[in-house]
Formats: structure tokens, C-alpha cells, sequence
């Protein structure tokens, strides 16, 4: 296991803890259903165990790991069911959100957006996933916060935090991050316009695409699984 570990105060050391356990749950580096053992990620993160547990905590309020009795904190596994219901739910917090922001964005905001998404080109290119998903992930958020609606925000983030790992794994399927590429050119273009029943149109068809993807892929895994 490798983590990217930054220098941080003391104040913040748990927060930046919870920052490399995500990215590694994310990124599929601590697998669904596995133990997090705190022995080997204080070690690999250079930290002791109470900042370390303090992020776990952290993360188990998003709902990223669950907290066993007897086993500790656990990678939380979803179900088919569990990833339907949450697709279904995200599908309608992305399309509010991309019809939001098309109206109320900011010439700034746009502009920051355009910079990630021609970022976010080169490491397609380079085929780099882990620093495309980083990208992704953060137009995304910005798409979110352009649509200036503070309640709608928090439920995102919320929402959100269970698919990250399912969303990055997604993009693994080569014909279907193209695709998606090409979709995110398109909400550029809709963005731009201002267009709001596009980029609605646009989103709900961009996430509901990413949960065929994750569905065939953990039906797949649970056929091959021994």
C-alpha cells in the first residue's frame, strides 16, 4: 500500500489522514470488504493511531467504511441493491445540479472548469486514471457548487462519498471512458451556452451510463469470484 503523505499541523493531521485513506479506498488500494488494519497504515501514513482513528471515524460517517464489533473498521461493500438505490439517487443530484449551474454560473467558474476539463484531456491521453478521476471528480464538485444552492451541495457530497470508488473503477472499461470524455465535452459546450435542459439531459445520461458499467463489473467479479 503507498499514500501520498503531506506535512500538515497537528490541527489538521486527521483531516489529511482521512484525505490518503479515501484517495486509497477510492482508488481501490484497500479493496472492498477488507479489514483496515491500523498497525500497517499507521506505518505507511507516519502517523500514530489516534489521528488515524479519528479519519476512520471520519470516514465512516460518509459511509465509506463500517464500524464492526470485534473487527473494527471494515471497506464498505455494496450490494447490487445498495448501488441501484444510490446510482438512482445521484443520478437526479447530478442532473439538479448541472441544470442549476447552467444558469448560474459565474464567467470564473466556467472558466475553472474549462482549465480542469483541458487538464483533465492530458491524463486521458496519458491514460493516467488515478489523476484523471482527480480531475473528474473535482469538475464535478465545481459543477455542483456553480449551481449555488448550499443544501443541495451537502446532500451531493453525502450521496457521493459511497459511489467514488464504484466511479473510478467505472472508467477502467476503455470504450466507456472515451465515451464519457466525449460526454464531458459536451457539457463544456452546454456550460457555455447556458444551456440547462442540456446539461440535465447530459448528466442523468452520464451517470446512469457509469452504473451499467459498475453493475456488469460486480456482477462479473461475483461470477468469477472462487
Amino acid at each position: 500500500m503507498n499514500a501520498e503523505v503531506i506535512p500538515v499541523t497537528r490541527a489538521a493531521l486527521h483531516q489529511q489522514v482521512a484525505h490518503s485513506l479515501r484517495q486509497m479506498l477510492v482508488e481501490n488500494r484497500i479493496v472492498p470488504g477488507a479489514k483496515l488494519n491500523e498497525r500497517e497504515l499507521s506505518e505507511v501514513l507516519k502517523v500514530s493511531r489516534t489521528p488515524l482513528r479519528e479519519a476512520i471515524r471520519m470516514l465512516a460517517a460518509e459511509g465509506l467504511v463500517e464500524l464492526l464489533p470485534n473487527r473494527g473498521a471494515v471497506a464498505v461493500e455494496l450490494s447490487d441493491a445498495d448501488v441501484l438505490n444510490t446510482f438512482e439517487v445521484m443520478s437526479g443530484l447530478e442532473a439538479q445540479s448541472g441544470e442549476l449551474a447552467a444558469q448560474r454560473i459565474t464567467d470564473a467558474e466556467l472558466a475553472e472548469i474549462k482549465a480542469m476539463h483541458y487538464e483533465m484531456l492530458a491524463t486521458y491521453t496519458r491514460r493516467d486514471l488515478p489523476a484523471y478521476y482527480r480531475l473528474n471528480a473535482a469538475i464535478h464538485s465545481a459543477i455542483n457548487a456553480a449551481a449555488q444552492n448550499p443544501v443541495l451541495t451537502a446532500v451531493y457530497k453525502q450521496v457521493n462519498a459511497r459511489l467514488q470508488a464504484l466511479r473510478f473503477r467505472s472508467n477502467q472499461d476503455g470504450d466507456k471512458w472515451g465515451a464519457a470524455v466525449q460526454q464531458h465535452e459536451q457539457m463544456i459546450e452546454a456550460l457555455s451556452t447556458r444551456n440547462a435542459a442540456a446539461m440535465r439531459a447530459l448528466l442523468v445520461t452520464h451517470i446512469n451510463n457509469k452504473r451499467d458499467v459498475v453493475i456488469k463489473q460486480l456482477r462479473t467479479t461475483s461470477q468469477t469470484a472462487p
